[in-house]
C-alpha cells in the first residue's frame, strides 16, 4: 500500500470542507502562548546517499513542496541541515550531514492525509517537482525517508518564532528528543513541561519553536522539541542560565517528576536558505 493511501486509510478521520494545515504563524514575536487548538506536525527526515542528491532535494522542497503547502495554509515549514561544530559530538549527540528535516505544521489530525492527497492533483507541485517526482531507479532523490507524526503541548499548541526567526537573521536549531521506559512516565514528562518547563525555556531566552508529543514513528513513547538561537554562544548562555534557575531547580527534584527520561538525543541545526523557520 502507498503511504498517502495507507495515511488515508488509517486516519480515520473525515476530512472537513476547507480544513487545512497550521495557517497562522505567531506574527507578534512569541505572544502566542497556552490555549486554543493544539496543533499537530510531521518532522520529516531525507537521508542522502550523498551531497550530489541535496540540491535536487532542495529544489524541490523550495518550489514544489513548499509553496504547494502555502497554498493549502500550511505555514511556517522549517527546514533543517545539520550544523557543522568542531570536535567529536558529546554523549547523546546526533551528527548526519547527509540528512535534511522538514517541519510541517497541520491545523488538525484530519487535515494530514487530506493535504497529503491534495498534492497528487496540483499540477503547479508536480511540474515543480517533476525532476524529483519522477527521478529514476538507478538516480535516486534518496535513500529513505523517515517520518513521525507528533502533537502539540497544551502548554505550546502553535509554533512560535522568535523575532530573530522571522526575520531570517543568522540562527541555529537544537532538535531535542525524550524517549521513556513508559507510556505513564512519558505523560507526567509532557506534563512537567507544560506546567513550568516551557514557561522557563521562554523566560531564560532558550526560544522555544514547537514541543510534540510523538504519535506515530519510532521509538516511542518519546516527545519532540526544538530551540532556537542567535548564535552557540548565546544558546549555551541561554542553557546555563536555565540550569541555574531555581524553578527548575524545583521541577528536576519533584518526586512525581522522577524517572520521566530514559534518553536523550538531540542535534544542532542551521536553517536551509529557503526555510520559513
Amino acid at each position: 500500500m502507498k503511504r498517502r493511501e495507507f495515511l488515508k486509510a488509517s486516519i480515520a478521520v473525515p476530512a472537513l470542507a476547507g480544513l487545512s494545515c497550521a495557517s497562522t504563524q505567531n506574527q507578534g514575536g512569541t505572544a502566542a502562548r497556552s490555549g486554543g487548538a493544539r496543533e499537530y506536525y510531521e518532522l520529516r527526515e531525507y537521508h542522502l546517499k550523498s551531497e550530489a542528491e541535496r540540491g535536487l532535494v532542495d529544489g524541490y522542497l523550495s518550489k514544489a513542496l513548499i509553496p504547494s503547502l502555502n497554498r493549502r495554509g500550511c505555514e511556517p515549514v522549517g527546514v533543517f541541515a545539520q550544523q557543522e561544530r568542531p570536535g567529536a559530538p558529546a554523549p547523546g549527540e546526533v551528527n548526519d550531514p547527509r540528512s535534511v528535516l522538514v517541519l510541517i505544521p497541520y491545523s488538525a489530525l484530519s487535515a494530514f492525509p487530506s493535504v497529503l492527497a491534495g498534492l497528487d492533483a496540483d499540477t503547479e507541485y508536480l511540474a515543480a517537482g517533476a525532476e524529483y517526482l519522477q527521478s529514476p531507479l538507478t538516480r535516486p532523490a534518496f535513500l529513505r525517508i523517515d517520518s513521525w507524526l507528533l502533537q502539540a503541548f497544551a502548554g505550546m499548541p502553535k509554533v512560535e518564532l522568535p523575532p530573530y526567526c522571522r526575520a531570517r537573521k543568522p540562527r541555529l536549531f537544537e532538535l531535542r528528543t525524550y524517549e521513556s521506559h513508559s507510556e505513564v512516565k512519558a505523560r507526567k514528562k509532557v506534563e512537567m513541561f507544560n506546567r513550568g518547563e516551557i514557561q522557563l525555556m521562554r523566560e531564560v531566552g532558550l526560544g522555544p519553536i514547537f514541543y510534540g508529543q510523538g504519535l506515530i514513528g519510532g521509538n516511542l513513547p518519546s516527545l519532540t522539541y526544538l530551540l532556537s538561537a542567535e548564535s552557540t554562544d548565546a544558546h549555551e548562555q541561554h542553557w546555563r542560565a536555565f540550569r541555574a534557575h531555581p524553578a527548575w531547580e524545583r521541577m528536576k527534584n519533584d518526586p512525581q517528576y522522577a524517572d520521566t527520561v530514559s534518553k536523550i538525543s538531540h542535534r544542532f541545526l542551521v536553517p536551509a536558505p529557503y526555510s520559513q523557520i
